[in-house]
Order: structure tokens, then C-alpha cells, then sequence
């Protein structure tokens, strides 16, 4: 096939330069009947079509492959069956050719069929306040000095296009619920609904249509903040089309190079400053003159005001307490107060921390953590059972590192060489919930100074200070005639009343 630069010479040669067809055909090294075809057809360009697709193994199949491909025509696209497929069918009904060859007969079938679907998009427009859309996005960073994949809640206002992002290490209906009220915090306000695809975490069960089954806890949020809940189709990312393509910005402008964190919470800190810094700084796609924060300023008041505090944003289970006080969530172990021991805890898990709740009464709070086969202590949860059981303080796991004030801990390991130091230093714990960790820490203090280390010391000196209350001075009546010859202190006095003197005689 000739090439357009060899076209051009040949007409140049023969059009502009007047040269014979012998010579341009020897100059060029071509046939003399190409030269002339050129000259002739007066075309520029030549583009090879090939008029008949030579398919000698597929021909005795073509009949079938049309077949499966009609029927896949009324199933809806999601089940239709994709080349691969059909070309593995027509193996097992004997077909020995390639795959090539049946994927390109499927293509030009289905550029032939006019039922064939038509991917097209009618651009959409949303009011101030009207919606909001939200999508989970996935990047790789150094977090604390580990390379971690972190999980990225993305919302995006769809009249102003104003974004927010926040962090997690997992998807779960507790950082779900988390990242909705720290979006609305940002924000100011509240829109109308709120679009999403069918989020494990959040929709239950996706019946006909739009209709869904969505969350308890979901619900509940939304009926807080007051907007409606839209589901998309399955499988129709278009109909969220604005926080997918600012997934894209994210990762393209604030992932660009790789990044490193000390924790999530600086992380979030940095992402909340991009958010903002990209929302001062980019044109608004629709209003050209103006930002996205400008077109904001004017969308925010039409935001619904945001409740007094915000969200309770945690799922809540049930878990049994062990006999080591210990209850399992989310494949760690955390303890619980000794009160809530063989029984029934609601366990309600934030984002960043957890909370055992039983008949209403806290009997554990604790700093979550997201690993795996931890186990974590507050000793304090144990102090009733050491009441009865001292010994365990030496080796005890709740109490290995156990973090006390310094007097304290040094009133401890004085403690440790008498026989009976154990349940002395039991003993001092216990007074902790009645006077407090200051309190105990300066009796400790006391003790140690004046050289005197005992649990009954500390006692005393704690009861001398917080339990003893001042005689309250008596005040002199004005009715009462005033003393003017004070009483000395004579103890003499009663020798002589009971000799029978002149004391004596009445």
C-alpha cells in the first residue's frame, strides 16, 4: 500500500515538474501502471479496506454465533455474554479456530444490529442545596512509617462542586456514619439528598428499581440531618458521575507524588487543607467567571442548618464478657470492669474509639484499635478482683505496663520487699475511685518524704486531708455578759475539793 509522501512526489513529479512516467516510476522505484493509477484517480490518500473477512474454520459455526448472539440481544446488558464466552461455547461444540476471529465477527455484528446499546449521556443539573454525592477511593501512603492502603470517603456538593475527603483504614457503617458528620461540619450545612451506590456497609438489600433496603443506623442518620437517600443503578457509575471524576482529581493532584504521615489525624488535617485550597483556586466547570468557593458562598445558605451537636456516629453490638473480663470485637480483645464480669455488654464501636455500655451504665471505654490479635488492658477495670487476690500484682497481664504516677510507683516498689506489700499497695488503689489519682499521688508523695512508707500512713494522711472537717468557730452572743476576770487553769484546784477545803463546802 503506497504511503501519502509517496503520492505526494509522484504528483509533483508529473503535475509540477513535467517529468515522463518512465522516469518518475525509475526515480521512485515503482511500477510505471501505479504511477499512472495516481495520476489518473487525481487521489491524495489511499486507505486499505478489506472488503471480505476470510473466516474458513468459523463459516460452519457463523449460523450458531448468530444465534447466541440474538438471544443474548433480550437479556438485559449485565448478563449478556462477552466473546470470551461464546468463543469458549463454540470450543465445546467443536469449534477449532481462534479467538480472533470470533471476536471480531461479534464486533461487526453488533455494529450491525441496530438494537445494539448506545452509550450516551444527557448532562445533568442540580440546584443550590439540592444534593450531594458520595464514593470511597483507595490510595497507597506511608502512614506512621508503614506503607498502608487508606480508604478515602469522597463527597462532593453537585451544584457548587465544593469537595471534602476524609480518611480511614476500613469501610464500615461506624467510619461511614463518622465521615457524614464531619462532611456536614465542613460544609455548614445539610443537603437535600444524598446520591450513592449500593454500599455493603450502608444498603441491606437492593430490591427492583431504586427501591433499597438501607441500613437502621443509616436511617437514622439521615432522619438527623433530614435528607432523603437515592441509590443508583447497579453497575451505572454515570449517575454519580461528579465524585467519580473527583476521585480522579484527588489521586491525580493531591497523590501525585507519595506521601507520608505521621498518623490518620494528620493525614485528615492535610486533606481538609487541599479540599479547601483546591475549592479557592479551581474555576467552577459551568460558571466560568467564577470559583467553586465563590458559586459555595451563594449555594450555602441554601443548605439546611445543621442540629445543635452532631451525630452519635457508632454501630452497636452485643458481646459476653469472659471470665477474664474481656469481651471480642472486630478481632481484638478489650477488658471491661469487673461489675459486668459472665454477663451481657452493648458494645459501641466509633470510629476511633469503643464503648461497652451495660443497663445503661459505662463500664468501659477504650482507644479502638484497627489491627488484629491485640489484647487491650486498662488495669483499673481489674482493681475489685485484686481486692481479693493481691498476689496477681506482680505478674498479672493487665498490670505490666502499667502506667502510674511516679510516687506511686515508687511507694509500690518500696512496697514490694515486705511479705504483706502486695495487699498494702491493694490497698491504696482501692481509695483511688473515693479521693482521686492527684490526691493518692501526694499522700504517696508525703510518705516517701517524710521516710514513712505504709498503707496505713497514706491512709492517714489522706483521710487528715480530705475527710477531717474544721471545728467551726463559735461566735459570741451579745446576750451573754462578757468575762472580766479570765479563769486560770489550776489543777491544783481539784486536790483541794476532794480534801474537802474551802472548794469543798458549797
Amino acid at each position: 500500500m503506497l504511503n501519502v509522501e509517496t503520492i505526494r512526489k509522484v504528483r509533483q513529479a508529473y503535475l509540477r515538474d513535467g517529468k515522463r512516467i518512465r522516469e518518475i516510476a525509475r526515480d521512485l522505484n515503482i511500477a510505471r501502471n501505479t504511477v499512472k493509477r495516481i495520476i489518473r484517480s487525481g487521489v491524495t490518500d489511499q486507505v486499505y479496506e478489506r472488503s471480505d473477512q476470510p473466516r474458513p474454520k468459523l463459516g460452519t459455526f457463523i449460523e450458531r454465533l448468530s444465534e447466541l448472539l440474538k438471544e443474548d440481544r433480550t437479556k438485559p446488558v449485565r448478563h449478556r455474554k462477552s466473546a470470551q464466552i461464546l468463543f469458549e461455547q463454540l470450543q465445546r461444540e467443536g469449534y477449532e479456530g481462534g479467538y480472533d476471529t470470533v471476536r471480531r465477527y461479534v464486533g461487526t455484528w453488533k455494529r450491525e444490529d441496530s438494537t445494539a446499546v448506545v452509550k450516551a449521556f444527557i448532562p445533568l443539573e442540580y440546584d443550590p442545596g439540592d444534593a450531594f454525592q458520595f464514593d470511597w477511593s483507595y490510595e497507597q501512603l506511608l502512614l506512621g512509617g508503614i506503607q498502608t492502603e487508606v480508604k478515602i470517603a469522597q463527597f462532593r456538593l453537585c451544584h457548587s462542586r465544593k469537595p471534602f475527603c476524609i480518611a480511614y483504614t476500613r469501610e464500615s457503617l461506624e467510619m461511614v456514619l463518622n465521615a457524614h458528620s464531619c462532611a456536614f461540619e465542613f460544609f455548614g450545612g445539610v443537603c437535600r439528598r444524598g446520591i450513592y451506590d449500593n454500599l455493603k456497609a450502608v444498603v441491606t438489600k437492593v430490591l427492583m428499581g431504586k427501591d433499597r433496603v438501607f441500613n437502621r443506623r443509616f436511617q437514622n442518620l439521615a432522619s438527623y440531618y433530614l435528607f432523603n437517600l437515592v441509590a443508583c443503578t447497579p453497575a451505572a457509575g454515570w449517575e454519580k458521575g461528579q465524585v467519580e471524576n473527583q476521585v480522579g482529581v484527588v489521586r491525580k493532584r493531591f497523590f501525585a507524588k507519595r506521601r507520608t504521615f505521621a498518623d490518620l489525624e494528620e493525614l485528615n488535617e492535610w486533606l481538609a487543607d487541599e479540599c479547601r485550597h483546591h475549592a479557592a483556586t479551581a474555576k467552577h466547570p459551568e460558571l466560568k467567571g467564577m470559583t467553586v468557593d465563590q458559586v459555595f458562598a451563594e449555594e450555602k445558605p441554601k443548605l439546611l442548618p445543621l442540629p445543635v451537636s452532631p451525630f452519635d456516629c457508632y454501630q452497636e453490638s452485643v458481646a459476653r464478657v469472659s471470665p477474664q473480663l474481656l469481651i471480642s470485637f472486630d478481632r481484638n480483645r478489650y477488658s471491661v470492669n469487673a461489675m459486668a464480669v459472665g454477663k451481657t455488654v452493648q458494645v459501641r464501636a466509633y470510629a476511633n474509639r469503643i464503648i461497652m455500655v451495660m443497663n445503661g451504665i459505662t463500664v468501659a471505654v477504650h482507644k479502638r484499635h484497627l489491627g488484629r490479635d491485640k489484647v487491650i488492658y486498662d488495669p483499673w477495670h481489674y482493681l475489685a478482683v485484686l481486692e481479693k487476690k493481691p498476689g496477681a500484682l506482680r505478674n498479672g497481664a493487665p498490670f505490666r505496663q502499667w502506667e502510674l504516677p511516679e510516687p506511686m510507683s515508687e511507694v509500690k516498689k518500696l512496697l514490694e520487699v515486705r511479705p504483706d506489700g502486695d495487699r498494702q499497695f491493694v490497698g491504696i488503689l482501692t481509695v483511688v475511685g473515693r479521693y482521686g489519682l492527684e490526691p493518692v499521688a501526694s499522700a504517696c508523695m508525703q510518705a516517701l518524704n517524710d521516710k514513712t512508707i505504709s498503707s496505713d500512713v497514706i491512709l492517714a494522711i489522706l483521710s487528715k486531708r480530705h475527710d477531717e472537717q474544721p471545728p467551726t468557730p463559735v461566735m459570741p452572743s451579745v446576750q451573754l455578759p462578757l468575762l472580766t476576770l479570765i479563769p486560770l487553769a489550776d489543777c491544783k484546784r481539784y486536790d483541794r475539793l476532794m480534801k474537802g477545803g474551802v472548794y469543798g463546802t458549797a
